[in-house]
């Protein structure tokens, strides 16, 4: 189980990110001064950590400068936008520099590439009678192959990044065909349909009312 430290002194945004990283099937724990954090990679092994910038006491910057010889990936999470902090941030051995407000669905996508740079990514997904082998592309439902296109498989990976959330249309075109929304729903719309026959997933792929989709997977 992949197992992920938050250090977040803002305890709203904390939750959320505990919340979306939980859904998404990730084990996850949270701290809110560095502090904590570093007395916590002390006593137990973390494949990932995201870390806010502005930290009561040690900031986010002095303390990856401690966490550093640990090799442990950071992802910094911060309002601090300017050029120089996020050369700052990744010249100090962060892999990756997330400024607030953010989407969730941006941040899982980032933390699952991250989690792949390092070969620390489960390499199969099972939700019901369907399993996912990521390393090999190959998807079966009850034992069975199933045939998925690559925007199929793509958009299926999306929703098991993103599981229990809700996601909009947009985000889904942005994320599965690399470009800008336009606004005609009716390829995402098409290809979700698909998706749920190929999958027998009718049901599991709820439509959200003005939003878009969600993949609801609950006690797996």
């Amino acid at each position: 189980m992949i197992r992920i430290l938050v250090v977040e002194d803002e305890k709203p945004i904390s939750d959320l990110l505990d919340m979306s990283l939980t859904s998404a099937g990730y084990t996850c724990d949270c701290v809110f001064t560095g502090i904590e954090a570093a007395d916590a990679v002390n006593s137990r092994r973390y494949d990932l950590i995201l870390l806010d910038v502005m930290l009561p006491g040690i900031d986010g910057f002095e303390l990856m400068e401690y966490l550093a010889p640990m090799e442990i990936p950071v992802i910094f999470i911060t309002a601090r936008s300017a050029v120089k902090d996020r050369i700052k941030g990744l010249k100090l051995g962060a892999d990756d520099y997330i400024t607030k407000p953010f989407e969730i669905a941006e941040l899982l996508a980032r933390v699952e590439t991250v989690l792949r740079r390092y070969h620390k990514t489960e390499s199969r997904i099972t939700v019901g009678d369907v399993v996912v082998d990521t390393q090999s592309r190959v998807v079966t439902r009850g034992g069975e192959p199933v045939q998925l296109t690559a925007k199929e498989y793509n958009l299926l990976i999306l929703f098991l990044q993103n599981k229990n959330i809700a996601l909009f249309r947009e985000t889904i075109y942005e994320r599965v065909w690399e470009n800008d929304y336009m606004g005609d729903s009716r390829t995402v719309d098409l290809h979700v349909q698909r998706l749920r026959k190929k999958l027998g997933w009718q049901e599991r792929i709820a439509a959200v009312y003005k939003v878009g989709y969600r993949l609801e997977v609950h006690d797996e």
